[in-house]
């Protein structure tokens, strides 16, 4: 190929390097020059073009880019119409995507001209996703380069294993100090995940958290005929010897593997009981954010083996997220901690419809002959908080009209009946930029004091690992949570109407409880039969 400079007397069969636009004439770029194109371009007072000329041994662009995707593309993959030097493999099923690494480095070392880009070997892929692109540099390849790519090139680097149809079992353990919601929540990202791989959940159920019962458990869905069994335990395991990993032993199960050097994923463990996989989730799996879980249950759905070595060899690459446990916050470069002492603000969310009380709005209701809103927005108001925000939705006018003349910033959520967790965005988003960490509390707690949110924030101590406050009484949490400003990307990112209590087990080393004598912290007024048991008790 001779590129450069050509005269119009030389430019016949030429392929344009630019587009060019003189007066009327518009000509784009990689068109060929035509006889008439000349004579336009003499009519406009041009005189010479930049382009390329193919000499013999020469392939197009274009054909040079559909050849090698033809022969890099294996099963289950189909390939776009090439153009503009660009041909792009595709996914013809949802699946998993495997890479020959060594073919597609080898080939795109051969010469400048001809790359090849793909998605990271075994990463999932949706059908008619792009998973790969081969795109030709120049406008046209020698056919030395074409032969030595093609020897360099296996005749399928790139292939896609679909997902098949797999019959899942989820088994959820349980403790007495373990929310019935926390698991439920749990249990619906959960399908969730299964649902996105095109699996079948033939048994959910829950046990008690110790090994006889994870035992039984365990046998009584290989009985109904699962074939990938996902464990969701009450705690994180933190050792083999633990209760989970014994009961899967006891069932006849071997471990294969504890811990992935992925985050979010570290504490996964990996089993078998016979040709069933058992995989014991780790706390992240909470979350419906991508973790190392994801990785592994994808590859199990294809069909694809997972030993101890793919997990140990999964750390490149793995680390997915910027994850809560490091020390800094993800806009670390753009924000520093005060050396002045930890600012604290406070969201109140005030936006939920009631339904539970009937026709009245429960926010609105008095006690002790203040609006309930008003009341716990006072009491937050007067702890060490530097910000108060108060998310409202429903009858905004009537709710705001019961926080007149209070010191607080009041946020309209008008997307407040898709859920809790709409309001706890607007809350987050709503805080100052240099504020360190939330307590983030219901509008229907009467008994919560600044009190309580004082001996919050005196506990909360980031540097060691004390980001999440939550209050407890005899073993049961309630609310509010202090949050550290590390988490208020993932809060960004909840959706229905749990909030973020999956952060929550999501996160267990990073939370610290401060036990409270009084009921407080548990009560929240959303039936009739609560507000009349609570003011039946005397309201100071």
């Amino acid at each position: 190929m001779r590129f450069g400079t050509f005269a119009l007397d030389e430019a016949l069969g030429v392929l344009l390097a630019h587009s060019c636009r003189v007066q009327n004439l518009v000509l784009k770029k990689g068109r060929v020059v035509t006889p008439s194109d000349i004579a336009a371009l003499r009519g406009a007072g041009v005189t010479q073009v930049m382009g390329a000329w193919l000499e013999a041994g020469d392939v197009p662009e274009d054909e040079a880019a559909a050849r090698i995707a033809r022969q890099i593309a294996g099963a289950n993959v189909t390939l776009s119409a090439a153009r503009t030097g660009r041909c792009n493999p595709l996914a013809a099923f949802d699946g998993v995507v495997e890479i020959d690494t060594s073919a597609i480095a080898a080939a795109n070392l051969i010469d400048e001209s001809v790359t090849i880009a793909t998605l990271a070997d075994k990463q999932a892929a949706k059908a008619g996703q792009i998973i790969a692109t081969v795109k030709i540099i120049p406008f046209a390849v020698s056919e030395d380069v074409m032969a030595r790519v093609g020897k360099a090139l296996s005749s399928a680097a790139i292939k896609l294993t679909p997902y098949q149809a797999r019959r899942f079992a989820i088994i959820s353990t349980t403790t007495s100090d373990l929310k019935a919601s926390v698991i439920t929540s749990t249990e619906d990202i959960t399908r969730q995940r299964i649902a996105a791989l095109g699996g079948a959940i033939i048994s959910s159920t829950r046990t008690a958290h110790n090994t006889a019962d994870v035992m039984s458990e365990i046998r009584a869905v290989l009985s109904k005929g699962a074939e990938i069994v996902l464990i969701v335990g009450a705690s994180a395991t933190v050792d083999r010897g633990d209760v989970v990993p014994v009961g899967i032993v006891a069932a006849g199960g071997v471990i294969d593997h504890f811990g992935m050097p992925v985050d979010p994923g570290n504490l996964l463990v990996l089993a078998h009981v016979g040709a069933v996989s058992v995989l014991v989730l780790p706390g992240c799996a909470r979350s419906p954010k991508l973790n190392g879980v994801d990785w592994v249950m994808q590859r199990l759905v294809a069909g694809i083996a997972v030993t101890a070595k793919d997990i140990m060899t999964m750390g490149v690459g793995g680390l997915l997220v910027d994850t809560p446990s490091r020390p800094l916050p993800r806009d670390a470069a753009v924000y520093t901690r005060t050396s002045s002492g930890l600012k604290v603000a406070a969201v109140v969310l005030a936006a939920g419809q009631s339904r539970r009380m009937g026709p009245a709005n429960k926010l609105l209701m008095e006690v002790a002959g203040v609006p309930l809103v008003r009341r716990t927005v006072m009491a937050l108001s007067a702890a060490k908080v530097s910000q108060v925000v108060v998310v409202t939705g429903h009858q905004d006018a009537e709710v705001r009209e019961a926080l007149k003349g209070l010191h607080v910033e009041i946020i309209h959520n008008p997307r407040y009946a898709e859920g809790l967790s709409t309001s706890l965005k607007a809350g987050i988003g709503a805080l100052a930029p240099d504020v360190d960490a939330a307590v983030v509390g219901l509008g229907d707690m009467p008994g919560v004091t600044a009190h309580h949110v004082d001996q919050l924030i005196a506990a909360f101590d980031p540097d060691a690992d004390q980001a999440i406050g939550v209050p407890v009484h005899t073993g049961k949490r309630g609310n509010p949570v202090l949050w550290d400003r590390r988490f208020f990307d993932d809060m960004r990112g909840v959706s229905g109407d749990v909030g973020a209590k999956a952060l929550i087990g999501a996160n267990e080393s990073l939370v610290y409880e401060v036990e409270f004598g009084d009921t407080a912290v548990l009560t929240d007024l959303d039936t009739p039969e609560q507000w009349s048991d609570y003011l039946s008790k005397s309201v100071s």
